[in-house]
């Protein structure tokens, strides 16, 4: 699909279509990862973890031997069933 390179204030930026964000499984508003490689530019999704932390690196924080313990979260409200 032919496009063409448009200069937003001081920058530049090309119209991407929905149905080709869409083939590239991408919604306004993702993240991407832009690299510059022989003259190509290659856009993809960003690799990136939800949120800021990642499950096991919070895991390997836990101390060896750590036992949790029960949580009492108090007598049901409303039409809670515990």
């Amino acid at each position: 699909m032919p496009g063409k390179i448009q200069k937003w204030g001081n920058s530049q930026g090309i119209r991407l279509s929905r149905a080709m964000l869409a083939d590239a499984r991408l919604a306004v508003g993702d993240e991407v990862d832009i690299v510059v490689e022989k003259h190509l530019i290659t856009i993809s999704p960003a690799k990136k973890i939800r949120g800021k932390h990642n499950l096991e690196s919070l895991v390997a924080c836990i101390p060896k031997g750590s036992k949790a313990k029960e949580l009492d979260w108090s007598e049901p409200v409303g039409k809670e069933a515990w």
